[in-house]
């Protein structure tokens, strides 16, 4: 089997110590390479780097399935026994949900689980699972 490429995101965050406790602490992201403003993690395989910055701008929301979803936001698409153990971990951890852990588009093309939780930079960040792999990008 081939291996996916995998992806490396850049994001903003305000404070490197409150990033290194979520995102390794609460997510269990190992840390990688660092320097005095930024920390590289691994997040289920892939990179993801918090790069200290000022002040953040006001965030937009779009509807989907009776939800507000934050825009921008970025995330991944985990396996259903992984989904659950994270939200799991997350409401362990007492992390305040930005849309709470359910399934949308129920019976529909595109089922999936999802719940979305901002780090303390305010990024937002959605996790997702498909019991249906050939649902995601089923129209």
């Amino acid at each position: 089997m081939t291996e996916r490429p995998r992806f490396h995101l850049a994001f903003p965050v305000d404070d490197l110590a409150a990033a290194r406790a979520f995102y390794g602490d609460v997510l269990g992201c190992p840390e990688g390479r660092s320097a005095d403003h930024w920390v590289d993690f691994d997040l289920f395989g892939h990179q993801i780097v918090a790069h200290l910055v000022g002040q953040r701008s006001e965030r937009a929301h779009n509807p989907v399935d009776g939800d507000e979803v934050p825009v921008p936001h970025f995330g991944l698409l985990l396996r259903p026994a992984e989904w659950q153990a994270l939200a799991e971990r997350l409401r362990e951890a007492e992390t305040e949900f930005v849309i709470e852990p359910h399934t949308r588009f129920v019976g529909q093309p595109g089922e999936q689980s999802t719940m979305f939780v901002l780090d303390p930079a305010g990024n937002a960040l959605e996790f997702k699972a498909f019991a249906d792999d050939d649902m995601v990008f089923r129209r």
